[in-house]
């Protein structure tokens, strides 16, 4: 399974986004932005702003692990 981070990135290739570019839309260095990918540290806030920044929807879930029933928020 991707981690956050790795999802990140997939969809950066696939929008044609460098770093510096996701930085600059979320107005942070792309330094900052970079060590918060290597730590796969982000909050929800952050999240949203990545998604809306890369033309997507943010969609968090609990997942049952005995049935692994998606329950959606």
């Amino acid at each position: 399974m991707l981690t956050t981070a790795e999802k990140i990135k997939v969809i950066m290739k696939r929008n044609n986004f460098t770093m510096t570019e996701l930085a600059n839309q979320l107005n942070c260095s792309r330094q900052n932005l970079s060590n918060k990918m290597s730590r796969n540290n982000f909050d929800e806030r952050e999240l949203t702003a990545i998604a809306n920044a890369l033309g997507c929807e943010l969609e968090i879930n609990f997942i049952n692990r005995e049935t692994g029933e998606k329950i959606e928020l």
